[in-house]
């Protein structure tokens, strides 16, 4: 039956985000890097509430009777993650209260509540509050005229409990710690933080005169993420999107519940049933709270030590000359080019490639989607805006429903349409998730297209700390493809695609099935998958089948993976194993077949994930030049070898990698970087 066949794709997620949360663990990693780690776990369960809690909070809601893959119904799911989380978030604490905390107090660097302050401290943070953070707190209270306030999501609040000297009557009272200030305040002549919930609730006097203060406490709120859209019925869908926005600010579900030890069982039942909210959506944590926000401590520290050396990201050695007299239209024309990031640098490579062409008085037209990206003030936008007003034909495929990034996507969207570049928003009821770029320059009497195809989002920002490959090709029937491809988008049609490009969702899947089916035919089969997630019930089915067969199958998955490797009779001969580093494994990579009959290896945006075959626009792009094939197997080959960032799928449990001979995929691929940079 599947369910034996499936993990449960929740519980999959979860176990990737306690692979995270062991690095912060790890006493072997360095100090600052595993207040990082603690952070992105932190962040990452914030995500998986607002989304896929929240999904499945409306499916239990709806009583529809839906099963996962494997077999659960959506009470079963909640209740398995909460006991999951709960587990979690101890964790979290502990790592933070009881390792993190006092290694940086050893290292001169203080977290500190206001109780423990002495008194010149708390005189200086006195003058930090009445000068900068109590003229903008807004203190309300609850009473019949003043309903109970909106809290927003993942908004930090206090909870107060006061009492009118008068009427002696207790009263529920609400403070919002607002964002615009650093979540740490620090001293000035000293490395010492001061979360700023304790410099106000010792403040509380201030913003309640008259009031007896009973009680104060930290809550936080998590919110359904997901929007309310329905694009068929929008005339406009950047105004049907920002009016969803709009409402899932101020109406969205709430999904979660976060407050301190502290806070007494009255407060808590009035916000659980203010929120709307079970007591198994209540999440009572020891220590403090967001620890997130401990990414700002990562970020301030600037000491010689307890972080990783800061990489410079290598000019492409194709691109070495583009400062002096080399044309990087001339080196495609020769050959195809592919990068590696971040060990290869963005910007001396996609970012001159765009200012190029931006330049070029031949470059007739840039076509190019985003999906995610800093906003357009980055350079990238920048550049765009340059070559429309060069005269230039340009044209932009913004996905507008890239979750949490829809507000940057919509200014994205407006700025570069009132610089006169055509702004479109791909296929109804498909996101357009595909990275390519097509710059179309005339040379002669003819016509050239120049292409790059990613597998990461145009972002100079996260290219700096995602592990991602672009090709660069000016190959005729890549080019081909591409213009389909850009028609299909900007034409609200699917893509008809017949030479180098593979596309989701018109073919994607049916290509997977039948290039494993190949594998099994072959008698020597070999498949080796880099992926981000793999859940999808027919591509794990068709890899099950594989591996009965006997082929031999390596799945490099950072995140989810619904596939149960090394299950005798059904998957024997499949390895499943995540590498979790200082950069996030992000490429995808597919390669198919043996070095006696040769292979196929193909890149691009599209994880094995039914979204992503299913409902999102995805580009997969062949490479095929022996020397780039030859950079791929080195890719695979580092990260099949890892013993240091790896961990192995067993079963249902994943194990870490130790004990080989230390070998570290991502510190030799930088090494390799270095040397091809100088070659």
């Amino acid at each position: 039956m599947r369910q034996n066949r499936l993990t449960n794709r929740e519980m999959s997620w979860l176990d990737f985000n306690e692979r995270v949360l062991t690095l912060a663990e790890d006493e072997q990693v360095l100090l600052f890097e595993r207040v990082k780690f603690l952070a992105i776990a932190s962040r990452n369960l914030d995500e998986f509430f607002q989304v896929r809690v929240a999904l499945l909070n409306a499916e239990f809601d709806s009583q529809a009777e839906i099963l996962s893959p494997d077999g659960l119904t959506a009470g079963e799911q909640l209740d398995a993650i909460r006991e999951h989380v709960l587990r979690l978030v101890e964790r979290e604490e502990r790592v933070w209260g009881e390792a993190l905390r006092p290694a940086l107090a050893e290292r001169g660097v203080r977290v500190a509540p206001w109780s423990e302050l002495d008194e010149p401290e708390r005189k200086e943070l006195n003058q930090t509050f009445y000068e900068n953070i109590f003229p903008v707190l807004t203190p309300l209270a609850v009473d019949p005229a003043h309903p109970f306030p909106y809290i927003s999501n993942l908004s930090f609040n206090l909870a107060v409990m006061i009492r009118d000297e008068v009427s002696g009557s207790p009263q529920f009272a609400r403070v919002k710690i607002p964002r615009l200030f650093d979540r740490f305040q620090r001293l000035r002549d000293a490395p010492t933080f001061v979360p700023i919930e304790e410099i106000i609730a010792a403040h509380l006097d201030e913003l309640f005169p008259g009031k007896e203060i009973l009680f104060r406490c930290p809550f936080r709120v998590t919110r359904d993420a997901d929007l309310d859209l329905h694009e068929g019925d929008a005339d406009d869908l950047l105004v049907a999107l920002q009016s969803s926005l709009e409402r899932r600010r101020r109406r969205s579900d709430a999904v979660r519940l976060e407050v301190a030890a502290a806070m007494t069982e009255d407060a808590r039942q009035v916000l659980l049933s203010e929120l709307q909210l079970g007591s198994d959506e209540l999440y009572v944590r020891d220590g403090m709270l967001d620890l997130g926000d401990l990414l700002q401590l990562y970020d301030d520290f600037d000491g010689p030590d307890g972080k990783q050396v800061t990489w410079t990201p290598q000019i492409p050695g194709p691109f070495a000359a583009l400062d002096g007299e080399l044309d990087v239209f001339s080196v495609l024309r020769e050959r195809d080019v592919l990068l590696h990031h971040p060990y290869e640098s963005f910007d001396q490579s996609v970012l001159k490639f765009l200012e190029q062409a931006a330049a070029d008085p031949e470059v007739l037209a840039i076509k190019q989607t985003l999906y995610r990206s800093s906003g357009p003030e980055n350079p990238i936008g920048r550049t765009l805006i340059r070559a429309a007003n060069a005269g230039k034909q340009v044209v932009t495929v913004v996905e507008l429903k890239a979750r949490f990034d829809e507000e940057t996507n919509i200014e994205w969207a407006r700025t570069l349409e009132q610089a006169g570049i055509h702004v479109l928003y791909g296929i109804v009821g498909l996101k357009t998730h595909a990275k390519a770029i097509l710059v179309i320059r005339r040379e002669g009497d003819a016509i050239r297209h120049y292409c790059h195809i990613g597998t990461g989002n145009y972002n100079p920002a996260t290219a700096r700390d995602y592990e991602d490959i672009g090709l660069f090709s000016a190959r005729r029937d890549l080019g081909q493809d591409l213009v389909r491809l850009f028609n299909a988008l900007t034409g609200s049609s699917r893509p008809d695609l017949s030479r180098d490009l593979v596309c989701a969702p018109e073919g994607l899947r049916a290509a997977l099935v039948r290039w494993i089916g190949e594998e099994i035919e072959a008698g020597d089969g070999e498949i080796v998958l880099k992926v981000n997630s793999l859940a999808d019930p027919q591509v794990i089915d068709a890899l099950y089948e594989a591996s009965q067969a006997g082929v031999a199958i390596d799945l490099i998955v950072r995140g989810i993976c619904c596939l149960r490797p090394g299950v005798p009779g059904l998957s024997e001969s499949i390895g499943v194993r995540s590498v979790l580093g200082r950069y996030l494994e992000h490429s995808r990579v597919y390669r198919f077949g043996s070095k006696r009959r040769g292979r196929r290896y193909y890149i691009g945006s599209a994880d094995l994930m039914p979204r992503n075959l299913d409902r999102r626009v995805e580009a997969m792009a062949p490479i095929e030049a022996v020397e780039l094939q030859q950079r791929l197997d080195e890719i695979i080959d580092a990260l099949l070898c890892d013993d240091e960032l790896a961990w192995t799928l067993e079963g249902d449990e994943w194990l870490r990698r130790d004990g080989g001979v230390g070998f570290g995929a991502q510190e030799m691929l930088q090494e390799r970087a270095v040397a091809r940079s100088k070659s």
